[in-house]
């Protein structure tokens, strides 16, 4: 199975690639205000650390069932109508925070927040399929997923002038905001695909994608990865606080380096696997090649729980973001370089959703690792391996990119 679709590409792809841009920026701008304000709601709600991983958890949990379910969707309904279900589901799903007052309260946000938010990966992947030939589309779903670092880098500094100014309850509010202008946006500038959206012919049902070796490759990496992506995003703020003293006006700074340089990452690993096939590379060389550079980039990571300053930990962190960043930009495009554009968003969901599950056991191990004294150097070594792992599974499970895939 291959992905052929969008041969010389569609002429509105790149205003299209700006729109999966801003919408994946909001996507992770909301899910960040959690761990921003974990310090000052750890005083307010006062929950444990387990308290806090199963308001993760319940993110996560909600987040692995939406995205099978955003992929079969989208495959059916088409990235117009469902992207834009999607974005104004979670943004009215962001705003419920402000209503929490409790553990359950904020469990329950949490869980509206991932069923929705499952729909922008799998939008975002299948429309690249549908707009940009093969070469092209490592580099703009580096363009897209780069917006993932821009979101987190606004939340350090927008959650402590809204903080100040109204209070947290308004930080959430607010925040809802930017999603409903962005369907108003996406509905007015994304014409109505007719000779883009899949036919029904092309739909092939979960059960049998499920049977191909591609389909697990994908889904295995996630589960290896996807985790690391979250540990970073969920727990990066309380891991400077305890280890180097930080408050949670100080945290704008660090956190907007690591998700800057992260940016960086995000966009080079997929220009870098774009213009190697441009210059005659084979896609199997020139995605695993990458894959391999963000393997071996990521591995100092695990040194950061063992140095005792701040900006040096800080960028050996940014550095190891930014090799997960170019990873994914590569491993995101593999779902077009396996499968054709009708089917592409089933198996970034279903894909998504096993690395959704990989989150979850990561949010509940890390709480309990936290809650028993064990501290940060253990999960830093797990976070700095699992890149080369999950490569190896590709390799073993698709040996040859572009080869007949078989159950």
């Amino acid at each position: 199975m291959s992905g052929t679709e969008a041969p010389e590409g569609s002429p509105i792809r790149w205003r299209i690639c700006a729109l999966l841009f801003f919408a994946t920026t909001i996507n992770y701008l909301d899910r960040q205000l959690l761990g921003i304000l974990k310090p000052v709601l750890d005083g307010e709600i006062g929950w444990s650390e387990s308290d806090y991983g199963l308001v993760v958890l319940a993110f996560q949990f909600a987040y692995a069932i939406g995205l099978t379910g955003a992929g079969w969707l989208l495959d059916r309904i088409g990235t117009r109508a469902g992207y834009a279900l999607a974005t104004g589901a979670w943004s009215v799903a962001i705003g419920a925070h402000a209503l929490a007052t409790g553990l359950v309260g904020f469990a329950a946000a949490r869980f509206a927040l991932g069923l929705s938010e499952a729909g922008n990966y799998p939008a975002a992947i299948k429309t690249v399929a549908e707009h940009f030939p093969q070469r092209e589309r490592a580099f703009a779903t580096g363009l897209f997923n780069a917006g993932s670092n821009v979101g987190a880098m606004i939340a350090p500094l927008m959650v402590p002038l809204i903080l100040a100014a109204f209070g947290w309850h308004w930080v959430f509010l607010i925040a809802a905001v930017p999603g409903l202008i962005w369907v108003g946006a996406w509905l007015v500038w994304n014409p109505k695909q007719r000779s883009i959206e899949a036919k029904a012919a092309d739909r092939v049902p979960l059960r049998q994608l499920v049977r191909y070796r591609g389909t697990w490759a994908y889904a295995i990496a996630k589960f290896l990865t996807d985790p690391v992506w979250w540990f970073f995003l969920f727990w990066l703020p309380d891991f400077l606080s305890k280890t180097h003293g930080l408050a949670i006006s100080e945290f704008a700074l660090p956190l907007f380096t690591v998700y800057l340089i992260a940016d960086v990452g995000s966009i080079a690993g997929g220009w870098t696997s774009s213009t190697l096939m441009r210059r005659g590379v084979p896609v199997n060389a020139a995605r695993k090649g990458t894959m391999l550079l963000c393997a071996i980039a990521a591995l100092p990571v695990a040194l950061a729980p063992t140095l005792t300053s701040l900006w040096p930990t800080v960028l050996l962190i940014s550095l190891g973001v930014a090799a997960h960043q170019a990873w994914s930009s590569n491993l995101l495009t593999l779902v077009s370089d396996l499968v054709p554009s009708g089917q592409a968003a089933s198996v970034a969901g279903f894909g998504g959703t096993i690395g959704a599950i990989g989150g979850m056991a990561m949010a509940w191990l890390v709480g309990h690792h936290l809650d028993a004294g064990d501290g940060y150097g253990a999960i830093f070594i797990a976070a700095a391996s699992a890149y080369l792992a999950a490569l190896l599974v590709i390799q073993l499970l698709v040996p040859q990119i572009g080869a007949a895939d078989r159950p």
